[in-house]
């Protein structure tokens, strides 16, 4: 038991170096809290604490991270996010024209971007087709097709 205390450093600086490879790769934070109650033990076994207690301080750091450092952490890396929406989320709620017939089962659109699209009518909407020149709005994408409901026309008073 004594080479084990002895020799536990090797231990913990293996642990850290894992522990820091990975949260590289993962980014959440918790192999990063898991490093620091590593370095904790290591800091612990340079006082000649034994082995047993080592293992508990490192568990008790690490879980005090977890619980009190890695929330606010998070918060912080995912502030700087990009709200704009992107690929199949940009497409959802924009407005085309029909360009061929559309169906519950087939047609085309032109979105507002430019983009010609196969389509389908929604299983919501209750109309039959869809006639070309008619304005649609995309509720959802389906593999490449673009699932639509016609979009309702005021009528002038």
């Amino acid at each position: 038991m004594d080479v084990l205390t002895q020799y536990a450093w090797i231990v913990w600086l293996v642990l850290i170096l894992v522990f820091a490879t990975i949260e590289v790769f993962t980014l959440e934070m918790t192999f990063l809290m898991l490093a620091l109650g590593s370095v904790a033990g290591l800091l612990s076994g340079l006082f000649g604490i034994p082995w047993w207690a080592q293992f508990i301080v490192a568990a008790v750091v690490a879980v005090a991270l977890i619980l009190t450092l890695r929330p606010p952490l998070l918060r912080m890396l995912r502030r700087g996010g990009d709200p704009a929406r992107s690929n199949i989320d940009a497409l959802i709620g924009a407005e085309g024209s029909v360009v061929r017939t559309v169906t519950s089962s087939s047609g085309q659109v032109r979105l507002q971007n430019g983009e010609v699209w196969t389509s389908r009518l929604s299983p919501i909407t209750e109309q039959a087709d869809v006639a070309v020149g008619e304005r649609v709005l995309v509720t959802g994408i389906d593999g490449a097709t673009a699932v639509v409901v016609p979009v309702e026309r005021s009528t002038p008073q």
